[in-house]
């Protein structure tokens, strides 16, 4: 069975269909979600059917598509409506980010949507911001206080199992607890509660997609916003609250400028594209066609019509021409909304070499790097030389040099119906090439980033969006055009200084904040499974860092007995307060380390869409 053949079921489906089973049932729901995995769906119209065997089928009726209600998920079989196979359904499904009829569209949701809040606030509609600027003493109404402990808890419960563990029960747990955030005014708690639910199901399903890092970001966040909302007051508890949806505020006309356009493809089961653009001052504006689907729509929606206006543009064309827009609406972050009033004619586009969008690139590297670690948007507009491939753990990578910095360029995505891998393959072909190109930071004590696109290898007023267009040999230049080529980083002298970096003491505690994501608890409870890391922390200065790998130790070991003997209940919360402490930590020390690679550290930038 295929994910993408099933709709979207909305968390507080799956929660009460998984409450609804008997205690013996939920053992045997894991089960019963990998034998569903493996039996052929059919989608007619707005019905999906299963065949759970012969002569059963199991039914998923869809509305605006996503499964709001636990009875629009039917079973033929002799125990319905109180059997295994309509909980399982809803937990193999994807998870529905819906809003329940109970919530008015302008309830708060979460500050950092996700790909189904892109498409839904594609039309710059209502702008639900999440009600009166809070005074500077407004503290938590009581039932968002139980409602931040709910997904405390049930994140920690999560954490305590971790991803290997955390089975369908303790992913509808913490959906439930994300619908009560939801109900409660917490939108930011549930969206990022959602978030950890995918990526447990991503880990669990061995997705290509899957990122331990970015679960551990997930549970972070996640944790971060229970834990700090009890305290916090005035500005700081609206912005743990979140918004339901970004404000388009109107911006008069517009006259942008193609930059490039990019694949999205999410766990949630979304996916579409995103083409940049910029105007005259160099601010940046994205127009997206996101909605549910797989790889094939994320590799389709760059020849789909923009949502703008009445122009005819694809997202392919709009990244290399430009667009004149009247009466534009924006959202904070850039994106232009496609309201009825908007109206939006193709325009002329430039080159990146040229005027204005040169002006990206003229900007200093660390600058750029400094917007990005102080909250601005996380592309990096740079002019590097190829240099070759790096082997790393998780792959090759290519190599480059960047104002003088070796520069570790990754895939953006991973999935092979993408053509990031195959096009990064054949740059490094293209050694000692000097090209412009746009990338993605990432966030670690080595210059790295995702690299989106860059200009033809061969050609350089053509460009390539890495994500979209492939890539031949024919396209690299010939050895005569590289050869005149001098003063190269060398790729064998770059690992050394990498390793170097690997080295460094911080990843003793990064990696047991991983293991404890992927692994629970109980591989962090072994004896002796940190000798000598705290001591080593402590020579090189790091002694907060010793101090929270002894407490994140501690915290795992402690299993207390009753009078008989027998172990009691594992204490979750003082494991997952030690975990969440140990993961700020690494995170902030790891931007003030990237800092510094950048050359950043220190710097002050204004920060702009």
């Amino acid at each position: 069975m295929s994910q993408d053949l099933l709709p979207p079921v909305a968390p507080f489906v799956t929660a009460e269909l998984v409450e609804a089973l008997s205690p013996r049932l939920r053992k045997r729901l894991d089960a019963g979600v990998a034998k569903l995995a493996a039996r052929p769906v059919v989608r007619e119209g707005d019905t999906v059917r299963i065949a759970v065997d012969d002569d059963t089928e199991l039914e998923l009726h869809v509305v605006d598509g996503t499964v709001t209600r636990a009875d629009a998920i039917r079973c033929g079989c002799l125990l319905a409506p109180d059997c295994l196979h309509r909980a399982a359904a809803a937990s193999a499904a994807p998870v529905g980010a819906s809003v329940p009829p109970s919530v008015s569209a302008s309830t708060p949701v979460s500050s950092t949507p996700s790909a189904s809040a892109t498409a839904s606030a594609q039309d710059g509609g209502p702008e639900g911001a999440g009600g009166p600027e809070p005074t500077q003493d407004e503290t938590a109404l009581p039932a968002r206080l139980m409602a931040a402990r709910a997904v405390f808890d049930a994140a920690a419960a999560v954490l305590d199992a971790g991803a290997d563990g955390s089975g369908a029960v303790l992913q509808a747990e913490l959906l439930r607890a994300a619908h009560t955030a939801r109900l409660a005014g917490l939108p930011r708690a549930a969206a990022s509660a959602v978030s950890v639910v995918n990526g447990v199901r991503a880990a669990r399903s061995a997705d290509p997609a899957h990122r331990l890092p970015e679960l551990v970001e997930a549970l972070r966040a996640v944790l971060g916003v229970a834990h700090r909302l009890p305290t916090a007051r005035g500005p700081e508890l609206a912005e743990l609250r979140g918004t339901v949806r970004q404000p388009y505020i109107p911006d008069g006309s517009l006259r942008l400028y193609g930059l490039f356009s990019e694949p999205v493809l999410t766990a949630t089961g979304y996916a579409g594209a995103v083409t940049w653009t910029a105007d005259a001052e160099g601010r940046l504006y994205t127009v997206s066609d996101v909605a549910p689907g797989g790889p094939g729509r994320a590799t389709g929606a760059a020849d789909r019509a923009v949502r703008i206006g009445d122009t005819a543009l694809t997202h392919r064309e709009l990244s290399r021409a430009g667009l004149a827009v009247t009466g534009a609406t924006v959202s904070p972050t850039g994106r232009l909304g496609a309201g009825a009033g908007v109206r939006a004619v193709r325009a002329g586009g430039v080159a990146w070499s040229a005027e204005p969008l040169d002006r990206l690139w003229a900007a200093p590297v660390a600058e750029q790097v400094a917007r990005v670690l102080q909250g601005g948007h996380d592309l990096l507009f740079l002019d590097v030389t190829l240099a070759g491939t790096v082997r790393e753990a998780t792959g090759d990578c290519l190599l480059a040099d960047c104002a003088g910095r070796a520069l570790r360029l990754t895939t953006a995505h991973q999935d092979p119906a993408l053509p990031y891998r195959d096009n990064l393959r054949l740059l490094a072909a293209a050694r000692g090439r000097r090209l412009r190109i746009v990338a993605r930071l990432v966030v670690g004590p080595l210059p790295r980033a995702l690299l989106l696109a860059t200009e033809h290898p061969a050609d350089p007023g053509a460009r390539v969006d890495l994500g979209l267009d492939r890539l031949q040999h024919a396209d690299l230049p010939t050895p005569a055009d590289l050869s005149a080529t001098a003063n190269l980083p060398t790729p064998a002298g770059a690992p050394a200084e990498a390793r170097a970096a690997d080295e460094a003491p911080l990843h003793l505690l990064r990696r047991r904040v991983h293991q404890g994501v992927s692994g629970g608890r109980r591989v962090l409870a072994f004896p002796g499974g940190a000798t000598g890391d705290g001591a080593r922390l402590r020579r090189v200065g790091l002694g907060t860092a010793a101090d929270l790998l002894d407490e994140l130790h501690a915290a795992a070991a402690d299993r207390a007995r009753d009078a008989f003997g027998r172990l009691l209940p594992a204490d979750t919360d003082r494991f997952a307060r030690a975990w969440l402490a140990s993961a700020v930590y690494t995170a902030e020390a790891e931007r003030a380390l990237c800092a510094a690679a950048w050359g950043a550290d220190g710097m002050e930038v204004t920060v702009a869409r």
